[in-house]
């Protein structure tokens, strides 16, 4: 489909998968809603694009990566792929910061702004769409359970606790903030996944997550956890804002 107010983006993946696996394609767009309706008639399809080699149709985008012996996305497959970015990224991050700041990467800074700016983006993950996140931690956070809006306010609590952690600011607020919610996340998560055996999906990345409920929500709440211990005990002139 090509026409003025939309462009298939399946069809130029569709086009582009040909394309790259060595096939010489003639395509054949579909301009106008008759065109469409006239194909989909012909060829009794509900969908386009439609991919025909040799004169036998294979079918869409998804056939087509199947007909080529390619895995095919499963939207509903669990993966740890949303977490592993966010970590990589604030990693990436934190010695950029580092090596900005005090011209190396290895620091004790980096380690800091790294859970630091972990907890900031883990917060906005969960606040693109807070009441699907909050529906989700509802299935396994203890004090959710027994206060419905804690779901509401705990992105809020952890992006705070963030900013003000890579700031090196107000730690009377930070620490605290910090400790409450990563040792109830810890809790909650140790009973329902090691105690009750459930399997879930972990809501740490947002509503829409396909992260399991395990290692990853235990590792984010220990991180806070061991955060603010060590904002606690760490020596004086040592780590943000030497």
């Amino acid at each position: 489909m090509k026409m003025s107010d939309h462009l298939c983006p399946h069809g130029l993946k569709t086009l582009d998968l040909l394309r790259r696996e060595g096939f010489s394609v003639a395509d054949h767009p579909l301009t106008s809603r008759a065109e469409i309706d006239a194909f989909k008639a012909r060829h009794d399809v509900d969908t386009t694009p439609q991919v025909f080699i040799k004169g036998q149709r294979i079918g869409g985008y998804e056939d087509l990566l199947r007909h080529l012996g390619k895995p095919v996305p499963d939207p509903e497959a669990v993966s740890y792929r949303p977490v592993i970015a966010l970590f990589a990224m604030a990693g990436a991050m934190a010695l950029a910061v580092s090596w900005a700041s005090q011209g190396r990467l290895a620091t004790i800074a980096a380690a800091e702004w790294f859970i630091a700016l972990s907890m900031c983006l883990l917060a906005l993950q969960k606040l693109k769409d807070i009441d699907g996140f909050a529906t989700m931690f509802l299935n396994y956070d203890l004090l959710a359970q027994r206060w419905v809006r804690y779901g509401h306010v705990y992105p809020f609590a952890e992006g705070l606790a963030g900013v003000l952690m890579a700031a090196g600011a107000l730690m009377w607020i930070s620490v605290p903030v910090a400790l409450f919610i990563g040792t109830i996340g810890a809790v909650s998560v140790v009973k329902a996944v090691y105690i009750d055996r459930r399997a879930l999906k972990c809501a740490c990345v947002g509503g829409d997550s396909k992260v399991p409920l395990g290692f990853v929500s235990l590792t984010e709440n220990l991180m806070m956890i061991g955060m603010a211990v060590w904002m606690l005990l760490k020596p004086a002139g040592i780590g943000i804002g030497q």
